[in-house]
């Protein structure tokens, strides 16, 4: 591997070469010699390669420079004119990832690809688009992505818009988010981290142009910046080009980027502030409470793993004694902890949801107390223990989902190298620390940390955040009559040239880039796409009578069990008990565990456990396969222990526990309103698919908007329901883990095969066998959502704007081209009118194979003229025209998208969701060579399966409430969304 850097180029000095067994990559840390550029680059053989630029990008205020600047420099570059050359990028790479993030301090611009032309292509955009963006020429970019003054006529109300505006009106709608900026605002009052890098919606309009060219001129240097390269790649061929193209072009100049460290506290910081909730909310019980504390120093590895340990241990753990302690004296309905590592100084906070204000005091005792036992002894080893196995099974398996590894890694290689020149790794190199805090363990370490870092630390804050109704839409009417009260002060001509601003943005925004312009970004051909689809990988078994699906894949000795049982069965009135159950397993006690015990076996000896309802579509709209499913992965070793867990777990748990299972519940509670918040979007698709379809329906009752008003009812009424619900939990267990209904799926090589077959035979054969009425027995009907045609009002200021539907009935069948329909509606129509013209954050659409189709928004201030944009959709497809070579781009997109590189597990899980969705891997292979063959016309044609989605006229709304109520006659049904 050290031949990677025998020939690197004269531009750069080595500084340090190692190997790092851990992650299987040499490591080089570099120099530019002229500019004095840090580059990092780990060379291993991982043909998904990722390169990252960042800088540090320390803000003064919260007017959301950065922020407005990492979308700014995407919109067009002196090599790549075009005004969105990220967006041509997605709609034409195979790119693996493609983004960039602000931090609280830095700013990061990473991609990646398995293709090595493409993964130049990438690169070379991305360097010009940091380096030298049109954001000099085209101050359209700086209205656009960050703010703007919008006039339509004399008559219109002067309003705000722009991309990062929006984004951050719907950032600042979510308490929690609030609440997590406000934890460092009060841990750092004297730096940066006082301040929002992202942008408060009410600061952002402060910001003007010439900052933000300033902010640009300042930070975006070569001297200032940080440079990653990973994967299988000619390193000296990359650092060259990165020189000659670019570098070399600068000379060195001192930036100062600097990020202090805030002074310690001589004593708890203890503030207030609000929130805003709708007047139907309730006010008791509904503040938020963080308890936090700054935690040493980002570049001790040690105390950074070993804080991540101890959080989970004090916080995230079933049981976990922090937490039990505020839940024994009904504090709180949800309680966690978080560990932030990437800030100079860490911080660790406890967040109790859902208190009384005037509780505050009492709780800070609380943790106190509970603080002073755990550093006197008190702290379970075997937590410990088990949370250490897990976290360093995870960090051994470098399993990152669809994440690219050397993305993950690069994110990870910041938190240290930002702070230190020479310490890019630390953070990779974690077999010695963990053995350090293993040895650490019957040493006291962890009780020193408490001692130290929590108990006797002065340099923390308490923050309350309360409740307040009416607040948003005082800061809307507020907002309103400042920007009519400074309508009303301009002059005529003043107002007129507002107008001709806004006319002259749309304009511009409206005005495509010439085909010439377009053509100088890269364009790969479709000879570099791969014909074949990805295997699919499915063998299947039978072993004393139990169904297995086998995808025979090495996996390093790893095995990924996942037992399916079919829950066809089930009433439509249990079926949201299923939700509750997925959550209840492995949280409750068992015959032979606690649950705090529970956890610490599960984490001893397996790679983690999860219990989740599933449906598995076919290709119609009105059949569904739905599965619960208990799932696992464990090293080869500790199989039959893991299938004593699944045992112990599914048929021996005590469901009786009511002050338990109540807990529970109120944790489930909250988690679903988090997630309608951060994910408004997918929460409105899926409910306006359950108006029609069948398995939508059931996904609602077990996880949607159905099921959390499902749990609402039987909170409120507890006490008289509890008997009820934990005899249905038993009963519908009874029904469900029976050998009949059981198919075992394995992502296992024939060694793991042989392995998993005995204790999974036994395992089937202690699942229940009681007779079961033929009632029972029959597969059951649920129906679809009673409701059509919704409106779910939140706090928020933004809309998440749904319209689905299915085209089967026109007659059209799924085709490999609808990839390819995809691209252009996401990246182009969409895009130009609902993001860039709209201001919305994101949009996108999608076609199933099952005739469902979705458009929808992501923090979208409009709410009529995006169904307006979805309504005109199919008009577009109808009369597009596309050249050749803007063809190919949307094919190579399209495959991109569908292309990504996959673990073991994910090859399983795919393989898996074929078999049950009956789709062979002949029809696959039939879809992709549809979508590499789609011409203009099959697109043209597709305008059909458009308006056949449109037109059903199945839309969801979860948004403010001035805009819903603006738009009230759309909705058949308007609600609070949560309660």
């Amino acid at each position: 591997m050290t031949d990677k850097f025998t020939h690197i180029p004269a531009a750069y000095e080595i500084v340090s070469l190692e190997y790092i067994d851990e992650i299987k990559s040499q490591a080089a840390l570099l120099r530019h010699r002229k500019t004095g550029a840090r580059i990092a680059v780990l060379a291993n053989d991982d043909e998904n390669k990722t390169f990252n630029i960042g800088f540090r990008t320390p803000p003064k205020d919260s007017t959301g420079v950065a922020h407005i600047m990492e979308h700014s420099v995407l919109c067009g570059s002196e090599k790549f004119p075009a005004k969105d050359p990220f967006v041509e990028l997605a709609k034409g790479s195979l790119n693996t990832f493609l983004n960039a993030m602000t931090y609280p301090d830095k700013t990061v611009y990473p991609i990646a690809s398995c293709n090595d032309t493409d993964f130049q292509n990438l690169m070379h955009v991305y360097l010009d688009a940091v380096f030298h963006p049109n954001i000099y020429i085209h101050d359209e970019i700086f209205r656009q992505e960050g703010w703007h003054y919008e006039l339509t006529d004399k008559d219109a109300p002067l309003i705000y818009n722009g991309v990062v505006y929006n984004e951050m009106k719907g950032a600042f709608s979510a308490p929690e988010q609030i609440l997590y900026r406000k934890i460092t605002d009060t841990l750092f009052p004297d730096t940066i981290y006082s301040v929002e890098s992202g942008g408060d919606p009410d600061v952002i309009p402060q910001l003007t142009y010439a900052q933000f060219l300033d902010f640009h001129r300042k930070y975006y240097h070569p001297s200032n910046s940080y440079i990653y390269l990973y994967g299988n790649m000619d390193v000296a061929e990359k650092l060259a080009f990165i020189d000659e193209a670019y570098l070399c072009q600068f000379d060195n100049t001192q930036v100062d980027s600097a990020i202090a460290k805030q002074a310690p506290f001589t004593h708890t910081s203890v503030t207030r502030g609000e929130y805003p909730i709708g007047n139907d909310d309730r006010e008791d019980n509904a503040a938020y409470m963080a308890y936090s504390w700054v935690v040493g120093d980002s570049l001790d590895a040690k105390l950074c793993l070993g804080f991540q340990i101890l959080e989970y241990a004090l916080m995230e753990a079933p049981g976990a004694p922090l937490k039990q302690a505020l839940l024994d004296k009904d504090f709180g309905e949800d309680i966690y902890g978080m560990f932030e590592t990437s800030l100079i100084q860490p911080y660790l906070s406890i967040i109790i949801k859902n208190i009384n204000e005037e509780d505050r005091d009492e709780i800070v005792q609380v943790i106190q107390t509970e603080l002073e036992k755990l550093a006197d002894g008190g702290l379970n080893h075997k937590t410990l223990e088990g949370a250490l196995n897990y976290y360093e099974f995870k960090s051994r398996e470098g399993d990152f989902g669809r994440w690219p590894k050397g993305l993950m890694y690069g994110l990870q290689l910041m938190d240290s190298w930002l702070y230190d020149d020479n310490k890019p790794f630390v953070h990779l190199k974690f077999q010695a620390v963990y053995d350090e805090l293993r040895e650490g363990l019957s040493k006291g370490y962890f009780e020193d940390l408490i001692r130290h870092y929590m108990i006797d630390n002065t340099h923390c804050s308490v923050y309350l955040l309360c409740p307040s109704k009416g607040l948003a839409a005082r800061k809307e009417q507020a907002l309103a009559d400042q920007l009519a009260e400074y309508k009303a002060s301009l002059s005529e001509e003043e107002l007129e040239q507002l107008i001709a601003a806004t006319e002259e943005l749309k304009q511009y925004q409206s005005e495509p880039s010439p085909k010439e312009i377009l053509e100088m970004i890269p364009l790969l051909t479709i000879d570099d796409i791969r014909k074949e689809a990805e295997p699919i990988y499915n063998k299947v078994l039978s072993e004393e009578g139990i169904a297995i699906l086998q995808h025979e894949i090495e996996t390093n000795r790893i095995a990924y069990v996942d037992l399916l049982f079919d829950i066809s069965h089930i009433d439509a009135e249990e079926v949201p008990y299923l939700g509750i159950l997925t959550e209840v397993l492995g949280n409750m006690n068992t015959d032979h565990y606690t649950y705090q015990e529970l956890t610490d076996e599960v984490n001893l000896y397996t790679g983690g456990l999860r219990t989740a309802v599933n449906i598995y579509g076919l290709q119609s709209s009105d059949i569904y396969k739905p599965r619960f499913e208990m799932s696992g992965k464990v090293l080869y070793s500790k199989v039959p222990k893991m299938f004593e867990l699944f045992e112990d777990i599914l048929l021996h748990t005590h469901f009786d526990d009511e002050k338990r299972l109540k807990e529970i519940l109120n944790q489930l509670k909250s988690r679903l309103e988090m997630g309608f918040m951060s994910n408004g979007h997918s929460t409105a698709v899926n409910r306006a698919m359950s108006y029609f379809n069948q398995g939508s329906w059931y996904k609602e009752l077990v996880e949607g908007i159905a099921f959390y008003q499902f749990l609402c009812a039987i909170l409120k009424d507890y006490d008289t329901r509890k008997t009820e619900i934990i005899h249905k939990l038993q009963t519908i267990g009874q029904k469900i883990f029976r050998k009949a209904y059981l198919m075992a799926d394995m992502t296992v090589d024939h060694e793991g095969m042989q392995i998993c077959t005995k204790p999974l035979v036994s395992f089937a054969g202690k699942l229940y066998t009681a007779p079961m009425s033929a009632v029972d027995c029959a597969v059951k009907t649920i129906g679809t959502c009673p409701r059509h045609n919704e409106a779910f009002i939140t706090s928020g200021m933004v809309q998440y704007n749904a319209c689905v539907g299915n085209f089967g009935g026109s007659g059209m069948a799924y085709s490999g081209s609808m990839n390819v329909l995809k691209n252009v509606l996401g990246n182009e129509y969409l895009w130009n009118n609902v993001r860039v013209k709209g201001g919305a954050y994101g949009c996108m659409c999608g076609f199933a194979p099952s005739g469902n189709g979705y458009f929808t928004s992501y923090r979208d201030p409009n709410l009529a003229k995006t169904y307006d944009i979805y309504a005109n959709a199919a008009d577009y497809v109808r009369s597009l025209a596309l050249d050749d070579r803007e063809l190919t781009k949307y094919i190579i997109g399209a495959v991109g998208a569908i292309d990504l590189p996959m673990t073991a597990s994910m090859k399983g899980n795919r393989s898996l969701a074929a078999f049950l969705g009956e789709r062979s891997f002949e029809q696959i292979q039939k879809n992709r060579d549809e979508l590499l063959a789609t011409t203009v016309d099959d697109l043209r044609g597709l305008s059909k399966a458009v308006a056949s989605v449109i037109e059903a006229g199945h839309i969801c709304v979860v948004g403010s409430e001035s805009k819903i109520t603006e738009e009230k006659d759309r909705f058949e049904y308007v609600a609070q969304l949560t309660q």
